[in-house]
């Protein structure tokens, strides 16, 4: 029995070293690390750990073992530790069935304060109350602002829409009982980044108009998803071996959470699922044309959209519902959005998911504040205390992102 054990422990040893060993060519032989990445053996051994665990958690989820989403979670609750933080009182609450985590700073304040409320990024799949509990903390500390952490249903148990449902229905509680919670109903802010940042988006424009509720004083996206239609934007092209967000990650993430089968990702990438009208239409908003030039180094415009395929478009065409691309909201709709903050990162593939947003806003009327940390890279914010996997660009955003609240 005990040799047993041995060989089992021995097969197993192998196994993750084989593993490892396959993590780090796979990294040296696809991925590219640009100059203005900063810290660049540390990018390198965070990136040899992400491809490392999407191997292992494909395997298992093959083997019937745990599902890929499962076995992400558990790996970000031994990463991401979330730290007791002396000024600030934190309380779990539900709003119905959605978990809400609500900071706020212990020193009293003569008036209310600011209100902000946060999603988190994770691609449907990662992210959560404790993951960005850090992040949360510091904002509310450092802005001194009552903020409201939404810790939306995720993969694999729940799909498209059911984010976005539940931050809008958490934002509609909480909006309705701002005084009970010491917050000024003229000082709210929506707050978030990646797929939270969409939300934000998202949220913001369903909350238009509605006068029962206390409107939003500005929505602060960080490196956001914006869009679902055009993969062929120039940051694609540019940062496509960068590491962290990948096209297969981005994809995997996409396609998980929309429920299409992976297998039509070329296509998307290609863009054979767009009919020819709606392209028509929409093309003045999601063309490259949109890009600054001095985005567009080294960029090769591809012939986009591909030759249309119905049958892909059957499966995709979830992906056009107007709720789920935010760019695509009327001109009435956007000409009334709060002010925006927004943050793009220099090494994120979706990085012109944000320059698109940006024009689009500006062009009617909006006001925009734009921060471009060009060393930054996509999810970087959530690692600004995470030694040694810290950078200097996550801090960055951190700070830009307090000192546009601060001002409000």
């Amino acid at each position: 029995m005990g040799v047993l054990l041995l060989v089992l422990l021995l097969g197993l040893l192998i196994f993750h070293l084989g593993l490892c060993v396959w993590a780090i060519f796979k990294h040296f032989l696809t991925t590219d690390m640009p100059s203005a990445l900063q810290h660049q053996v540390k990018m390198r051994v965070m990136h040899c750990i992400i491809l490392y665990g999407i191997s292992l958690a494909n395997i298992l989820e093959k083997m019937r073992i745990c599902s890929l989403p499962r076995l992400f979670h558990f790996m970000q609750t031994i990463i991401f530790t979330k730290k007791k933080d002396p000024k600030v009182v934190v309380t779990d609450l539900l709003f119905g069935t959605i978990p809400v985590r609500l900071f706020q700073p212990k020193t009293m304040s003569c008036s209310p304060r600011r209100g902000i409320i946060f999603y988190h990024g994770g691609g449907g799949m990662l992210g959560g109350l404790d993951c960005y509990h850090n992040v949360c903390a510091f904002l509310a500390r450092e802005t001194d602002s009552v903020l409201l952490s939404v810790g939306y249903r995720k993969l694999p148990d729940y799909h498209y829409p059911v984010i976005t449902r539940d931050c809008l229905n958490a934002s509609i509680h909480f909006l309705k009982r701002l005084n009970s919670y010491g917050v000024d109903p003229s000082r709210v802010v929506v707050c978030g980044d990646s797929i939270g940042g969409g939300v934000v988006a998202q949220v913001t424009q369903a909350l238009v108009g509605q006068k029962d509720l206390p409107q939003i004083r500005a929505q602060v996206i960080m490196y956001p998803v914006i869009q679902g239609i055009n993969f062929q934007l120039p940051s694609m092209q540019q940062n496509k071996n960068v590491s962290f967000l990948t096209p297969d990650l981005l994809f995997m993430f996409i396609c998980k959470y929309m429920a299409i089968d992976l297998s039509w990702q070329d296509a998307m990438l290609k863009g054979t699922f767009i009919p020819p009208e709606i392209w028509m239409k929409y093309r003045k908003w999601l063309s490259a044309d949109n890009i600054p030039e001095s985005f567009k180094n080294k960029y090769q415009e591809p012939q986009f959209p591909g030759p249309f395929n119905e049958t892909v478009y059957l499966e995709t065409k979830h992906l056009f519902d107007a709720g789920n691309e935010p760019i695509l909201a009327d001109d009435e709709t956007i000409a009334q959005l709060p002010d925006l903050f927004l943050v793009s990162c220099g090494q994120d593939l979706l990085r012109d998911d944000a320059l698109l947003y940006k024009k689009r806003l500006e062009d009617q009327g909006v006001p925009v504040s734009w921060c471009h940390v060009e060393d930054g890279f996509h999810g970087c914010m959530v690692l600004f205390d995470k030694q040694p996997f810290s950078f200097p660009c996550s801090l960055k955003i951190l700070n830009a992102v307090v000192s546009y609240i601060k001002g409000l």
